[in-house]
């Protein structure tokens, strides 16, 4: 019975170092690596009971702190790297559920819109909004002369508007009743160049979202199902997706 049982635990651990290599990934040194994306990549799939975790968390942990303390107040990298310790401390690795994923995106853009919304309250934001607005039309060049027009207008909103529509989504942001028949969806713009990301429902049910090069905005829209499409740097595209919950799409410069 024995021998049954240690030679079962011998296929386990055989097949996940299979699944290792199925990946492109050679671990096989893993206990001597000094890497960060290495330790942090073998975490996230290692089975949950594999007795290197004991030694390798810790370790992360320590060089994630040792990177943090002498980085530049401006590296992108510490962020990241303070959400995986933070991460490590409540679990095994830093993998995260669709769900927590979810989660994190809905906190942050609860914060980022309850600033604005109080910037919107002070009227601090007269005058950036100008600024902001006048660098937006600059880079429209990618677009045709009539969705230049289109995108001024959509990104050009009195404060009444932009309230409202801050307060929608904040509103749709901290409302988690799964009979609500309304949801956010953020769209992130990697690429070089402004765009329109036109989402387009059953019947009259359509959306117009401008979103400037390098920026990211958001809308409430009814649940259901939508084609979403826009001109990304002269490249069409269109996707298919479901929205019953808060959704995120990135796009990026073609080819990449």
């Amino acid at each position: 019975m024995a021998k049954q049982i240690f030679f079962i635990l011998l296929l386990f651990c055989s097949s996940l170092n299979l699944s290792a290599q199925q990946k492109g990934k050679d671990f096989s040194k893993i206990m001597q690596s000094t890497s960060i994306y290495e330790i942090d990549a073998y975490l996230r799939i290692a089975h949950p009971d594999d007795p290197k975790r004991s030694i390798l968390k810790p370790r992360l942990i320590k060089m994630l702190k040792e990177y943090i303390r002498t980085a530049h107040p401006a590296d992108s990298r510490v962020v990241d790297f303070q959400e995986k310790i933070a991460l490590l401390r409540r679990k095994s690795s830093t993998r995260i559920s669709y769900v927590e994923m979810s989660e994190n995106i809905r906190q942050k853009q609860i914060a980022k819109y309850q600033a604005d919304l109080e910037a919107v309250r002070k009227g601090e934001n007269a005058g950036s909004s100008q600024a902001l607005q006048e660098e937006i039309f600059v880079k429209s060049s990618t677009l045709g002369a009539a969705e230049q027009e289109e995108f001024k207008m959509l990104m050009t909103q009195s404060a009444a508007e932009h309230k409202n529509k801050t307060v929608n989504i904040l509103n749709s942001l901290f409302d988690n009743d799964p009979n609500s028949k309304e949801s956010i969806v953020l769209i992130e713009n990697k690429s070089d160049c402004n765009m329109i990301v036109r989402i387009e429902g059953v019947g009259r049910s359509m959306y117009r979202l401008p979103v400037a090069s390098k920026t990211e905005n958001s809308i409430v829209v009814a649940k259901g199902n939508y084609l979403f499409s826009s001109n990304v740097c002269g490249a069409q595209y269109a996707s298919q997706k479901s929205v019953h919950k808060a959704i995120m799409v990135s796009l990026n410069n073609p080819g990449k």
